[in-house]
């Protein structure tokens, strides 16, 4: 404690860095929606879902319609999502931690793109509903 009443300002520095880390990182793969918001957009047919997750996480349950681009192959896979160039894409993968990259790739292609906040656990604890294994109806795989 004494090193942070010491070094006040080195440690703000850090503490500012590190928030402008955050923001910057956060901004490049688009803004964060709400399951509230992905739910209306979804149903207003203004947007389409891309779910970024590995395909065992996908196969054990997806929103409905959600289209399955897992992240590592996105680079390589946005041709798929050409024909929805004008609807919003919303990127929903496990917790946040690879929506961000995914988003930076769809939107250097030209595309606009959202990420579910919290990412498919929040909309899971918020006991909304999932296509599970033998009923799916999302898209390509």
């Amino acid at each position: 404690m004494s090193f942070v009443t010491e070094q006040w300002l080195l440690v703000s520095l850090l503490l500012a860095l590190v928030a402008a880390f955050v923001t910057v990182e956060s901004k490049k793969g688009g803004k964060t929606v709400t399951y509230h918001e992905v739910s209306r957009l979804l149903n207003s047919d203004a947007a389409v879902l891309v779910d970024v997750r590995d395909s065992a996480d996908y196969k054990a349950g997806h929103i409905t319609g959600a289209i399955h681009i897992p992240h590592a192959s996105m680079a390589t896979r946005t041709g798929e999502l050409a024909k929805y160039k004008a609807k919003q894409i919303i990127l929903a993968d496990k917790m946040g931690q690879h929506a961000g990259h995914a988003g930076k790739i769809l939107r250097d292609a030209g595309f606009d793109v959202v990420r579910l906040q919290g990412g498919m656990s929040e909309w899971l604890m918020q006991k909304l509903p999932v296509v599970k294994p033998g009923k799916s109806k999302g898209k390509k795989s």
